[in-house]
């Protein structure tokens, strides 16, 4: 069996993905910036997911990057209307000029292993380490 790549001792913050090619998701968020909820797949992943901790919306595609950061409004559950895993949110996305792309993500070198990076196909969610979280909190602006 193989092990469990996250650990709440060294999870920093959960990535929840979005095709930005395939959804227009410029579009939506132009419209409604505040997310709310997101899909995420089962698995012992979001089993450990809860309240209050981390999260960042990383878009792929061509303007892949990370859109926001904000915070896991409650527990991942599934609903009956579409029989999907849905994860409450506190995360509303940047206007585009305050988004970090890809590449400025890739040059720093405290970033540039993210799972995102290493495994793009992954299934919702990722996540980062402490580490990376802390040097993502920086580029985006955030003071701990």
């Amino acid at each position: 069996m193989a092990s469990q790549k996250v650990k709440l001792d060294d999870l920093g913050a959960w990535v929840l993905k979005g095709n930005a090619d395939r959804v227009d998701l410029t579009a939506r968020f132009a419209v409604r910036p505040r997310v709310e909820q997101w899909c995420v797949q089962p698995s012992y992943r979001t089993r450990l997911m809860r309240k209050d901790q981390p999260v960042v919306f990383w878009a792929s595609g061509r303007r892949a990057g990370v859109w926001g950061i904000g915070l896991l409004a409650g527990e991942p559950e599934l609903h009956a209307d579409d029989g999907r895993w849905h994860v409450p949110l506190d995360l509303t996305i940047a206007p585009e000029e305050f988004r970090l792309t890809r590449g400025e993500l890739r040059a720093d070198p405290r970033l540039a292993e993210l799972e995102i990076f290493r495994q793009p196909q992954g299934s919702n969610p990722s996540y980062l380490t402490i580490e990376q979280a802390r040097a993502l909190s920086e580029l985006w602006g955030i003071d701990e």
